[in-house]
């Protein structure tokens, strides 16, 4: 099965060989990107990486004035970092649900290529703590046994984890080190059978009153029904105390990262846009969340694009459709959001780090770097800067690391959870 599956796959790729990108990326950058006109093929086209690990001495580049130092290896997928109130990191390593469904030919090709390029390795689905100490960073096995969580926050001595499925509760105390309590299910999420997102990501209410959840769509556009998508492309509100929960906004496809703005103080996501009509459709994108807002999806995309695949058409959903606000380019993949505020990495103060994990549906490739948005006045302006690089090689047939969750701890500096590296990285000042 495995050797037929790559026969197709090569069959594929020639397939979709003729279709590289038209448009310069800059040009898909920010509130108003340039959209050309949806194809319809065989395949998408694909450019496919190999995942080659970093070898000795190797590791990302960072911008001027700025230093990168590994702060811990070995782990299992790593895919969020999150700093407690005392400097500890949260390192939550997780990849998709174990026996997770695979149809033919198309999702068992996607495994394929997903192990190759390094993004389908094994996760721990657990989290490990990771304390400062003056010689280095000490590591702890802190919480196991979880089911692919994603999202993590803590409110005063309750922490929660955002699994595939479900919204667990644990009971923290500061300092700690290790939890053995088996939790309890504060409410499930949208899950199984098919959970092509699994990812949920989490964000605590400033008054800890509520939780947000960004939950990806079970397809691309509905391709497995509408029934499949109960919940899903969204953002719910969950009650942090009873669990009761409401659809906050919808219409975003896959939101993986949740943050709140600090300016402005309103809800900002990081959205991952369909594929499969070209190299240089739908652009991912930066956008404020509004409540009872809608974002297109399936029915469009960057407002009113309709998208003609999704059947039956809809255009009273259509005419519904809040325009994102900052586009970051097609096919980037974007998976982890920090803010920085006025004591951010110098440079780089009130702004959004944003990385980009990178794609494979795109030629040529696209994202694989993590980027910082400057904002004024609560908004995004300008064009990004890249802050950390060298993921991928130059040729772009090799990938060391991929950049997924991110986090500023109290100094100032900025963690990356890099999980084909299995590595937490953390960036800071030249000179600090």
């Amino acid at each position: 099965m495995r050797a037929l599956a790559i026969a197709v796959l090569s069959a594929l790729l020639l397939a979709g060989c003729n279709d590289d990108s038209a448009i310069d990326p800059a040009k898909q950058i920010g509130p108003n990107p340039a959209l050309p006109e949806a194809k319809n093929f065989l395949m998408p086209p694909m450019q496919v990486p190999e995942g080659v690990p970093w070898k000795a001495g190797e590791m990302p580049k960072v911008a001027e004035g700025l230093k990168i130092e590994k702060i811990a290896e070995g782990l299992k997928h790593p895919r969020q970092v999150y700093v407690l109130p005392n400097n500890d990191v949260l390192v939550v390593e997780a990849n998709a649900p174990k026996g997770k469904p695979v149809g033919f030919p198309k999702s068992l090709i996607m495994g394929i290529v997903q192990k190759s390029s390094g993004k389908g390795g094994e996760g721990g689905d657990s989290i490990t703590l990771l304390r400062p100490t003056a010689g280095g960073w000490e590591k702890h096995r802190f919480l196991e046994n979880l089911h692919s969580p994603f999202g993590v926050q803590l409110i005063g001595n309750t922490l929660y984890v955002a699994n595939a499925d479900g919204l667990m509760t644990f009971p923290y105390q500061t300092g700690q080190t290790r939890i053995t309590a088996p939790g309890a299910l504060l409410t499930e999420l949208p899950g199984g059978p098919i959970n092509h997102h699994w990812t949920k990501s989490l964000l605590a209410s400033p008054d800890g009153s509520k939780l947000y959840v960004g939950v990806g769509s079970n397809s691309n556009i509905t391709e497995n029904g509408i029934g499949a998508e109960y919940r899903r492309a969204a953002v719910l509100e969950v009650d942090a105390a009873t669990g009761a929960s409401r659809i906050y906004a919808s219409g975003l496809r896959n939101p993986t990262g949740l943050q709140w703005e600090p300016q402005s103080g309103k809800l900002w996501a990081i959205v991952n846009e369909r594929d499969e009509i070209g190299s240089d459709l739908v652009p991912d994108y930066l956008t404020s969340v509004q409540e009872h807002g809608f974002y297109g999806w399936p029915w469009s995309y960057f407002g009113q694009h309709v998208d003609e695949r999704v059947q039956p058409p809809r255009p009273d959903m259509v005419a519904k459709a809040i325009k994102p606000d900052y586009a970051i380019g097609s096919h980037v993949a974007p998976l982890g959001l920090a803010f920085s505020g006025a004591n951010g990495l110098p440079g780089y103060e009130n702004g959004a780090f944003i990385s980009e994990h990178g794609s494979w549906n795109r030629k040529p490739l696209n994202g694989y770097r993590v980027i910082w948005v400057a904002f004024r006045d609560g908004m995004p302006v300008g064009t990004p800067k890249t802050v950390v690089s060298g993921f991928l090689t130059d040729d772009e047939k090799e990938v060391r690391g991929l950049p997924v969750g991110l986090a500023m701890d109290s100094r100032g500096g900025l963690l990356i959870a890099d999980d084909a590296g299995n590595i937490v990285w953390r960036v800071s000042a030249a000179g600090g």
